[in-house]
């Protein structure tokens, strides 16, 4: 039986475990089956369109298998026989087939307009003759992108400049009433029919109930973090508040969730009766702003002590660390963060700015510059380039040469 008390060590070494970072990469080249257990480990995959280094859906599976081939994810996600699916769960994610059940109750909210769901509803009620009129062409002619579908006017404004055909297409497949049927050009999402592209096998699944199904994703999230408090299982799949205490409480009492107490968090923790306890971390990964291990900033600072947050949307004279930075993880610890940016033309990895946490050692820059020379070589540039900028520069540059 697990102790019911971890130090802070042990609750950032069990969580790293549970997010497949206690493990060594593969030797040699890494098959689907790998991508795909690793997938299902973390139970869900954020997907962003922002691509100054890559796009970040591609790369949770570089910081743990390493220089994967980027075309098995295309495969699994929008292949024609993929094992991947796509909807809202954290954000906009890629997740496998098995949880699409799962988030039907989260399709019924938007077809009801509930909470952040309004909007949705609202467009349906107002131009609903049009959105069927979408739907009916879909169905007609098969797959098709918001911009091969020309109907309606563009939009200004609103939902960032989207013409109606856009926001009909989107509302349906917050709905559920479409599906992404494969991606094409520069990232854009072709919808289609649930019952056209999924597998039978999926769609014919009776729908579960809401509150089994939101149990399913809590033990989803909690084998996926190891040991968390309240607020970090309901961010995993962004649960609603109402509920979550009941759901929670329902699955300590089924023994899915231990209650422990971990020194120096302030909330209640839960853990994973399965989760592995690793003695050592030795990892070695840049991760991406977006990657499940760092995205609920609150979690991070607790487990990490390292304060971080993405400053795109940060005008660049007020940015503190770069616009697309990477945190580095070296062993158990977050140790340095990097501003990158990839120079396809020039075949360059460009470090633009570099930083050191205060508890960084001597391996940190040479470990770092390993990262960045796996990275370059992944996606298809020639060399590393180290902007004299950060305290790191310089130990940096050195360290790549």
């Amino acid at each position: 039986m697990p102790k019911d008390k971890l130090t802070a060590g042990e609750a950032r070494r069990i969580a790293l475990g549970a997010q497949g970072f206690a493990t060594p990469r593969p030797d040699g080249p890494i098959a689907k089956r790998q991508l795909l257990k690793l997938i299902d480990r973390l139970g869900v995959v954020q997907i962003d369109s922002v691509n100054v280094v890559s796009r970040t859906h591609y790369l949770p599976a570089f910081s743990r298998l390493g220089a994967y081939p980027r075309a098995l994810l295309e495969e699994v996600a929008w292949g024609r026989k993929r094992p991947l699916f796509e909807y809202w769960a954290h954000e906009a994610s890629l997740l496998p087939l098995s949880a699409q059940p799962l988030l039907r109750w989260r399709m019924q909210d938007a077809r009801d307009g509930v909470g952040i769901w309004q909007g949705v509803a609202r467009f349906r009620r107002e131009r609903g003759e049009f959105v069927d009129k979408v739907l009916n062409e879909i169905t007609t002619r098969g797959p098709m992108s918001a911009s091969e579908l020309e109907m309606g006017h563009k939009g200004e404004g609103g939902w960032w400049g989207w013409s109606d055909a856009k926001r009909a297409v989107e509302g349906l497949f917050w709905t559920g009433e479409l599906t992404t049927a494969t991606r094409r050009g520069t990232f854009e999402r072709v919808y289609g029919l649930p019952e056209k592209v999924l597998p039978r096998a999926i769609t014919a699944i009776p729908t579960p109930p809401r509150e089994d199904a939101q149990r399913q994703l809590y033990r989803i999230a909690a084998r996926a973090m190891g040991v968390a408090t309240a607020r970090d299982l309901r961010d995993y799949f962004r649960m609603p508040v109402e509920g979550a205490k009941a759901r929670l409480a329902e699955l300590v009492e089924d023994g899915s969730l231990l209650p422990v107490t971990v020194k120096g968090w302030r909330d209640q923790a839960y853990l994973d009766p399965a989760a592995r306890w690793p003695r050592r971390i030795d990892a070695q990964a840049l991760l991406s702003p977006f990657d499940n291990l760092i995205w609920f900033r609150d979690r991070t600072e607790r487990m990490f002590g390292v304060r971080y947050r993405i400053e795109i949307y940060t005008p660049a004279e007020k940015r503190t660390h770069g616009y697309y930075v990477l945190p580095f993880l070296e062993g158990d610890a977050l140790t340095a963060r990097v501003d990158l940016k990839a120079d396809r033309k020039a075949g360059t990895l460009i470090v633009q700015a570099s930083h050191a946490e205060p508890w960084a050692g001597d391996a940190t820059p040479v470990r770092l510059a390993e990262e960045l020379n796996l990275m370059a070589g992944w996606l298809g540039l020639d060399r590393v380039r180290v902007e004299r900028k950060g305290d790191l520069a310089a130990t940096l540059a050195d360290a790549i040469g």
